[in-house]
């Protein structure tokens, strides 16, 4: 048995996105055939003789990547699986996994310093803010555990949530329609999956329509994925001033961006949300157990996170706001993107080291 082991476990081809951040020295102790390409020129020919892929969205798992190739299982190292087609890859019997949550507290982080940046710099009271947040799974969770320190008034909005703890004759009065938010918030931030499909779809759930009805002119935030938020909806409201501004880190056409609204709003990263490297070990982790656990391997490999140099080492006298916008400020971020808006894969690919606290342990 621990011959036969061996072999298949030499003989086994992974082809992994390039980008993905810590995996070659994990992966190193897990598999000896390893190809590594950027996510986005993965073909039918890389895959065909693979037995796994590790992926992140640039890569499209459907047929036309899949068909006729060894492949049996993919791990997404990624929160979002819309750039999966779980349809055609249950009906191919190629199993799957992403990784939810992994990145929850690098946004919640992002968030968190996004709003301590309106206060200092827009003179919003965060003591007498009210944020709406459309979405509350892991990420939500996550923000909320971020921000509510800063003594802002929340309002959570989660329908399928909402119906499963009714289904269960559970308690579901922390939730709140959406259309309350629309009259009630000063930030409205979103926090779903892409759904184009079902009971609660999300595709452009931010329309023309959704501005229509806001009464605040409220800032609105997109951390989740491109298309839940209608761009060009999402410009004009910013044109004709039924939004007060925006922070947008999702992209609708990525890296295609909307360049004018990239230069109206206040913040505009380049999908970077969740990249803290505490954020990207998870994922890596999380996929990379999937991987280990689909094909009967032992989970030994470990991973670790580099430290801030130590002349990013922010002293440690500061107070709160202050050592969270010295770990992570996105106006950094922002700036880079707005000056070079056609290097919105570069930045997203190269993405310098951000750590979510200042002790250096994974």
């Amino acid at each position: 048995m621990g011959i036969m082991f061996f072999i298949y476990f030499c003989s086994m081809k992974i082809v992994v996105d390039d980008k993905i951040p810590f995996i070659r020295e994990a992966l190193a102790q897990i598999a000896d055939n390893v190809i590594y390409k950027p996510g986005a020129a993965i073909s039918p020919d890389d895959v065909r003789d693979a037995d796994a892929l590790i992926v992140r969205t640039r890569t499209h798992c459907n047929e036309a990547l899949l068909r006729g190739s060894k492949v049996s299982f993919i791990a997404t190292a990624t929160i979002g699986f819309d750039h999966l087609d779980t349809d055609y890859l249950e009906r191919a019997h190629i199993a799957w996994a992403n990784c939810p949550g992994c990145n929850a507290n690098s946004v919640g982080q992002y968030i968190r310093s996004c709003l301590i940046l309106l206060e200092k710099e827009k003179g919003f009271d965060l003591q007498a803010t009210t944020v709406g947040l459309v979405g509350v799974g892991h990420v939500g969770r996550a923000v909320v555990e971020a921000i509510r320190p800063l003594g802002v008034r929340l309002l959570l909005n989660d329908p399928p949530q909402e119906e499963q703890l009714r289904r269960a004759g559970k308690p579901c009065g922390e939730f709140t329609d959406l259309r309350t938010l629309q009259e009630e918030c000063d930030i409205i931030s979103f926090h779903t999956p892409l759904v184009t499909k079902g009971d609660y779809p999300t595709f452009h759930l931010a329309d023309a329509g959704f501005f229509d009805r806001l009464r605040k002119k409220p800032i609105i935030v997109n951390t989740s994925r491109g298309a839940v938020v209608d761009n060009a909806a999402l410009l004009r409201a910013l044109k004709e001033g039924r939004v007060g501004d925006a922070i947008v880190d999702t992209w609708e056409n990525e890296p295609h961006i909307d360049l004018e609204l990239l230069h109206l709003i206040y913040i505009g990263t380049p999908h970077i949300a969740g990249y803290s490297a505490d954020g990207k070990a998870n994922a890596t982790r999380m996929a990379l157990t999937a991987l280990c656990r689909h094909f009967h391997l032992p989970i030994t490999f470990q991973i670790h996170i580099p430290p801030l140099p130590q002349d990013r080492i922010p002293p440690r006298h500061l107070d709160g706001k202050e050592m969270a916008l010295a770990l992570y400020n996105p106006h950094s971020d922002s700036q880079k993107l707005k000056a070079h808006p056609e290097l919105f894969e570069e930045l997203r690919g190269n993405y310098p080291l951000r750590r979510e606290f200042l002790d250096t342990e994974p």
